[in-house]
């Protein structure tokens, strides 16, 4: 059983950056592709970013290409998601989430998330205009 925590979610100003942390739990870290999405109210869930096991791939939705950074740290079975340049469209609740699928991970196997196991809680984002 994998379990992920979220943190670092808050209220910021168009304009403003966030740093989102997840820290994962149960089995060894470096196996899992871990991925963000998240959730506006009404909306459904969206893939934000992915790095695939042992870092071989990172993978960006369009909307937060050249804002957005995903890294991880192994040591600490973390990822992070630096967010810069933040918009009030990017208001929504970040989720993070490990697929224990191994093997060539393409954006289109990283971008859905019917291929995750497990998901964390979710932490809440607010970007005010």
């Amino acid at each position: 059983q994998v379990q992920l925590v979220e943190s670092g979610g808050g209220l910021v100003q168009a304009g403003g950056s966030l740093r989102l942390s997840c820290a994962a739990s149960g089995r060894t870290f470096t196996t899992y592709t871990m991925g963000w999405f998240r959730q506006a109210p009404g909306k459904e869930r969206e893939f934000v970013a992915a790095n695939s096991w042992r870092a071989a791939n990172t993978y960006y939705a369009d909307s937060v290409k050249g804002r957005f950074t995903i890294s991880r740290d192994n040591a600490a079975n973390t990822v992070s998601l630096q967010m810069n340049n933040l918009k009030p469209e990017d208001t929504a609740v970040y989720l993070c989430a490990a697929t224990l699928l191994v093997g060539r991970i393409t954006f289109e196997i990283a971008s859905q998330t019917a291929n995750y196991h497990y998901w964390g809680q979710g932490t809440q984002v607010t970007v005010s205009s």
